[in-house]
């Protein structure tokens, strides 16, 4: 491998087939998201029906996530896998029959409309294994030394997926109608299953089969809560995005603050989608490895910055400049993040600790919405935003001072280790 080669990663044809099905799901689940709200509301036009759709998947899915990760360490990743896909195709193809007016004519809308949450609390139970199995399946394709710059296109894809997807679903609820988007759902889902099939199943390399589950889930929580780095890292992301949650609040500054329509919208929702973007891709020939430590919190503390700007801002392009930077910035602390994650995090315990994130960070964009919405009601748009992002800054402080280990991390240590192992 060539010394900060941009491709290490790709070199590798399982780890190519990987991204691909891993844009898929991704694709695939937020394009689902973006049909369903719109299904939900055309039916009800109720907005708290509506928010109820995030609440119905994220429950089980933080309910059952360390149970999650103690399955997942304990079972074969591919194999896993596909059955994760299969439940989310099975989500898929019901929410398809349920936006068919052949099935639910005959059917009044609270039923239609439970068994549209059934299904959307079924997705957040596939959800809960989804993301550990990724996670520990990913370590096994590619060898350590290439962990950071695989991560790196890791993340890519996967923001790649959560913009294009919503934006699809926008376009194809206008082109072809919520039924036959969400056939569209459904066949990227089996997509996804047939590109798994060409990763050969994989070694399980827990020693430790058939442990107990509680002491199991104790080994990992503990594991996590010891790690200061791991633990500051999934900390300062979970505040971050908890108290950053401005892009809630998009369509009261779009209408009411900056005035700028629908259009204007449009480009504030997708400028932080850009910022993390062109960071993903230029961090692949400019690694972050080096004093990862100080670049994790000044990223979130640039974050915090960005997002008080935006909140005060009155002038649309400010604003928009504001915002990519914050997905910039915010791109830069998902590398660096999932890349401690991969190097830090024994074998035997990835599901775990996958779990363990997926708690920290999965849970806090849905109360991060519901925070915005909240401060917002109580102090105003501006002051929420602004106490978000202030907010914010006050953890990275606070996580830096009381944490010298992850100011002081420089992942070229591990790298070297890793090259020497």
């Amino acid at each position: 491998m060539k010394k900060n080669d941009p491709y290490a990663a790709l070199r590798f044809r399982e780890f190519n087939i990987f991204l691909f099905l891993r844009f898929a799901m991704v694709f695939a689940w937020t394009m689902q998201f973006v049909v369903i709200e719109w299904e939900v509301y055309s039916i009800t036009k109720n907005p708290l029906l509506l928010g109820l759709i995030g609440l119905v998947e994220v429950v089980p899915a933080v309910s059952l996530a360390l149970f999650a990760g103690h399955i997942v360490d304990q079972r074969e990743k591919r194999g896993l896998l596909v059955k994760c896909i299969l439940g989310f195709s099975v989500v898929s193809l019901g929410l398809f029959l349920l936006t068919w007016p052949k099935i639910i004519g005959g059917l009044d809308t609270n039923t239609t409309l439970y068994a549209i949450y059934f299904l959307v609390f079924l997705g957040g139970i596939v959800r809960a294994f989804m993301g550990p199995t990724i996670f520990s399946l990913f370590s096994l394709l590619v060898p350590k030394r290439v962990y950071p710059n695989a991560a790196t296109w890791s993340s890519s894809v996967w923001q790649m997926g959560a913009v294009i997807g919503p934006a699809t679903a926008g376009f194809f609820i206008h082109w072809i109608g919520v039924h036959w988007s969400m056939c569209f759902v459904f066949a990227f889902s089996l997509i996804a299953l047939i590109l798994l099939f060409r990763i050969p199943r994989k070694p399980i390399l827990n020693p430790k089969i058939g442990e107990p589950v509680m002491q199991s889930l104790k080994e990992g929580v503990k594991y996590v809560w010891n790690t200061k780095v791991i633990l500051g890292a999934i900390t300062l992301d979970m505040f971050a995005v908890l108290f950053g949650g401005a892009v809630a609040l998009l369509p009261i500054y779009a209408q009411d603050i900056l005035k700028v329509g629908s259009e204007g919208f449009g480009i504030l929702r997708a400028a932080p989608a850009v910022g993390a973007l062109v960071i993903m891709f230029t961090s692949a020939y400019f690694p972050l490895n080096k004093n990862a430590g100080l670049k994790l919190l000044a990223a979130i503390f640039g974050f915090g910055i960005c997002i008080i700007v935006f909140g005060i801002s009155t002038w649309f392009w400010l604003s928009v400049v504001a915002l990519f930077l914050s997905g910039a910035t915010d791109g830069i602390s998902v590398i660096i993040r999932q890349t401690i994650l991969q190097l830090r995090t024994p074998d035997a315990m990835r599901g775990r600790v996958a779990s363990v994130n997926s708690m920290f960070v999965g849970s806090s964009n849905e109360l991060g919405a519901f925070e915005s919405g909240l401060t917002a009601k109580l102090m105003g748009t501006v002051t929420a935003v602004v106490f978000g992002g202030v907010m914010t800054l006050i953890t990275v402080v606070g996580t830096g001072a009381a944490l010298p280990k992850l100011r002081r991390l420089d992942l070229r240590k591990d790298l070297e280790e890793n090259e020497r192992a």
